[in-house]
């Protein structure tokens, strides 16, 4: 069957995601507490806004922030899951958006004795007491902080940073002039920023301050930019209030290097629209940085909408774009599904003669990519090679990550070969592409070959290496293997995160070991670690699967909190060993298969408190997890009891799920349409997913026409891609439910064709798939279900002999079965409504019986 929820980490290149960098707080400066700042925030509009430029009005290249237009609202009044629905959270930095930007070797006014001392600085940047005397001969020649400046800046781009350090202190000691002084130390602090060493930088601030020649809006700003660098948004903030606490007032610099920290440190857009309307307020006009800074921000949190809507008050105020901009666009317009729109964002940057580059091409084929895409990627690297750009390291990643995912493995080694042919030795990302594409084949022998070669390379292992080999061999039943992966991973000395344990998780739950994920969940919680929305999704999701899973049900309990404790808890061996070796012990450890559908919907429920508990908001994996529980139900009392929690995080999508079950369409639809147009901005796993798990509920109910509805409304919107042709019908991407009243819309389709006196063609097909997934290859539960809907019916189809997940028939047969009188009344669904007088839904009436 296909899979109507998507796995949770299904990015075909996975990057680890942001986490807070904390400090050690060492700073001599003071810990100011947030001012407490005027409240004003910046109304968005929801105007519709295009990619075409818009005509200022007149004198308006500059307006003033009372009269700019507004961007886009993030408080609308329609169902607010689209944004946190758009997948995908990066943790690329806006500088691999500036790929390409050359580095700014002078502003002019050195002089040529700086060239020289440059020359012989680099010759002499391994031997501290040469470099001594380099500074002290050329120390009577150099012309104050522009030549320092200069040479710090040179030695810095060459990374060569400890020689810039002994500079810029030997610097420091000669100059007396305390404005020289802030030059140089606000020139250093970038310096360092820029190379990463921002521990470093801040004690050059700290001395600065200390000894009265660091308390500059340069100074402050520099440091602020130098932890915007490195993404420590919460130190970049911390540093601007006390710089406001000091009587500085920021300038342009300061807030661009704010709103940058924000976008690399994986703050919300809201905390960076502040920082914008504090700029806006205290007079100081926005650059071009400045919009490219916001547009990351935007993309990093998948606000599509916003992020479109910044681009147009860009050029509103007559701000020109560069290839920077538009790189970032497309992130944006990639993250939030919006592929077509990238294309179009990819034909006006050639009208505007701004030449796509490696980061233009490489954004937009992880977009496809992402989107499930996969021709269209594999085009554009074509295009990209024609174009005569090179593709770098992470293109060629990309592109091994795709055929990887394709089970193209020749493919994959033969991009791996090119790569190296190029000078491009594989990383630890590629072996990760690899490790994970063979895994999901099953190809274990190939897994360990890969894994041992990737370290014979001297190439270490990452989080994301372990939880991938881990997750693969839970997946294949290799608990054995599992357990030294484990073991190894911690003797590397690694420290195990949220995506770490919710792979894992993740992985036990698709086996049905649900027990065993509730005690690694306990584990991940006893470590301090709080399981996010992916970590739960998993285990709703393992509840919504079907009985034939096999879920153990008698201590599934534990799941409803993270809160029971573990029957290891007091041991000091390694828990998470322990559940591994008990897998491996039993083998299979299937569990008991009980009828225990009252304790898994209890379950459920305990999850979504939790959830409330912890203040984790769902997001359409939920959503589509929880329907599916819902087609799960034997009862409608019991679907009442999980449709209500849908109530509680959003009122719309519980309207139309509510609304359609109780076959209120015309009452809904409307609202139903307005939901969709959300459902499909996104990617299309997550928006075939929801569709799939929606109709799974409608049919599971009865609800056959309504089902009907949402599927040919999915096929108009195209969430599932080429699924409908007059001689073919391609149903391997649908959940059962979606299927089937896909193919009862298919034959009126075709019905139609045939009495308006048209021919059909002489071979008709359905696709199911071969069932990669179930326990015997063949014997999918789509294919069964398929099957079993065109008997009952008496469609006139059967399995060909060469592909035994598709249904044949000619065209001349089944034009014969669609004439016959009795034919019609078959294929139009009717509803089943005798639920509905017996029950009052949404009425909780049951719960204490469910509880006994």
């Amino acid at each position: 069957m296909a899979s109507s929820t998507p796995p949770p980490h299904c990015a075909l290149t996975t990057s680890k995601p942001y986490h807070p960098h904390p400090l050690p707080q060492t700073h001599s400066h003071p810990h100011p507490h947030p001012n407490h700042r005027n409240n004003h925030q910046r109304h968005w509009s929801s105007q519709k806004v295009s990619l075409n430029r818009p005509t200022p009005p007149r004198n308006a290249t500059h307006p003033p922030p009372s009269q700019t237009p507004n961007f886009l609202s993030l408080s609308s009044s329609k169902s607010d899951f689209s944004a946190d629905f758009s997948g995908r959270r990066s943790t690329r930095f806006v500088s691999k958006m500036h790929f390409g930007r050359a580095k700014i070797s002078g502003n002019g006014r050195h002089s040529s004795f700086a060239e020289e001392a440059l020359e012989e600085a680099i010759r002499c940047c391994k031997n501290e007491a040469g470099l001594d005397q380099v500074l002290l001969t050329f120390g009577s020649k150099l012309l104050g902080s522009d030549d320092y400046t200069f040479l710090f800046r040179e030695l810095g781009n060459r990374g060569e940073w400890l020689t810039a350090m002994r500079c810029f202190e030997f610097a420091i000691g000669r100059e007396r002039k305390r404005n020289e002084q802030g030059k140089l130390a606000s020139s250093m602090i970038s310096i360092l920023g820029r190379s990463g060493k921002v521990d470093l930088a801040e004690k050059v601030f700290e001395n600065a301050v200390s000894d009265g020649y660091g308390n500059t809006v340069y100074a402050y700003s520099a440091l602020i930019s130098a932890y915007a660098k490195s993404g420590y948004c919460n130190e970049a903030i911390r540093v601007f209030e006390t710089m406001k606490d000091s009587g500085l007032k920021p300038n342009l610099v300061t807030y661009n290097a704010l709103i940058d920290a924000c976008g690399k440190g994986g703050a919300d857009f809201k905390r960076a629209s502040e920082i914008f309307d504090e700029m806006l307020r205290t007079g100081v006009q926005p650059d071009r940085i400045t919009f490219n800074s916001l547009l990351a921000v935007c993309s990093g949190a998948g606000l599509w909408e916003t992020a479109r809507g910044l681009f147009n008050e860009m050029i509103y105020r007559g701000i020109d774009q560069d290839i920077y901009t538009y790189n970032t666009f497309l992130d944006a317009a990639c993250n939030g599904g919006q592929i077509d729109v990238a294309f179009d964002i990819m034909s006006e940057m050639h009208a505007k003669n701004i030449l796509p580059n490696q980061v233009t091409y490489s954004t937009v084929i992880r977009g496809c990519a992402k989107a499930g895409r996969l021709d269209r990627a594999l085009s554009l690297f074509n295009e990209m090679k024609c174009a005569g750009i090179t593709l770098d390291r992470v293109s060629y990643n990309t592109l091994l990550a795709i055929y990887a995912s394709l089970g193209k493995f020749e493919e994959a080694l033969n991009v791996s070969k090119e790569m190296e042919s190029m000078g491009i030795k594989k990383d630890v990302v590629t072996y990760n592409a690899l490790l994970d594409g063979f895994g999901k084949q099953g190809m274990y022998t190939k897994v360990k070959q890969l894994f041992a070669e990737m370290k014979a390379e001297k190439l270490s292992p990452n989080l994301l290496t372990y939880s991938t080999l881990i997750s693969v061999y839970l997946k294949g039943a290799l608990y054995h293997d599992a357990v030294e992966v484990y073991k190894e991973f911690k003797k590397q000395g690694l420290k195990a995160d949220v995506v770490f344990y919710s792979k894992l998780i993740d992985a036990l739950c698709k086996k049905g070991l649900v027990e065993y994920s509730s005690l690694l969940l306990n584990e991940m919680t006893k470590e301090g670690i709080q399981p996010n929305v992916v970590t739960y999704n998993s285990i709703i999701n393992a509840f919504g699967e079907s009985a034939s899973n096999e879920c153990g049900s008698d201590n599934v309990s534990q799941i409803v909190s993270t809160i029971s404790q573990s029957k290891w808890e007091n041991t000091e061996e390694d828990n998470i060993v322990k559940i591994f070796e008990q897998l491996a012990a039993q083998k299979s450890a299937s569990g008991k298969k009980t009828n225990a559908e009252r304790q898994d919907i209890l379950c459920i429920l305990g999850v979504f408190h939790k959830m409330h508990e912890l203040q984790i908001k769902p997001n359409v994996v939920t959503f589509s997890a929880i329907l599916n529980a819902c087609s799960r139900c034997s009862s409608f009392d019991e679907a009442s009891l999980l449709l209500e929690e849908l109530r509680l995080f959003d009122n719309q999508l519980y309207g139309v799920a509510h609304g359609l079950l109780m076959g209120q369409r015309e009452g809904v639809w409307a609202q139903a349409l307005s939901l969709f147009n959300e459902v499909k901005q996104m990617d299309s796993s997550t928006a075939s997913a929801f569709y799939n798990a929606l109709t799974d509920m409608l049919w599971h109910f009865d609800q056959k026409q309504g089902a009907q509805l949402v599927v040919l409304e999915g096929k108009r919107s195209e969430v599932w891609e080429n699924t409908w042709s007059t001689s073919c019908l391609d149903l391997h991407l649908m959940s059962s439910g979606a299927a089937c009243a896909m193919v009862h819309a298919w034959l009126l389709s075709i019905r139609s064709i045939v009495f308006e006196g048209h021919e059909l063609p002489k071979m008709l097909s359905i696709l199911t798939g071969w069932g990669k997934h179930s326990k015997i290859t063949g014997d999918g539960a789509l294919k069964r279900a398929i099957e079993g809907l065109l008997t009952s019916i008496g469609a006139p189809f059967e399995v060909a002999k060469c592909n035994i997940g598709r249904f044949i028939s000619t065209g001349a047969v089944v034009t014969a079965w669609l004439r016959e009188s009795g034919t019609l009344e078959v294929l139009v669904l009717q509803d089943d409504t005798s639920h509905l007088r017996a029950t009052r839904f949404g009425q909780i009436s049951n719960l204490q019986q469910l509880t006994l």
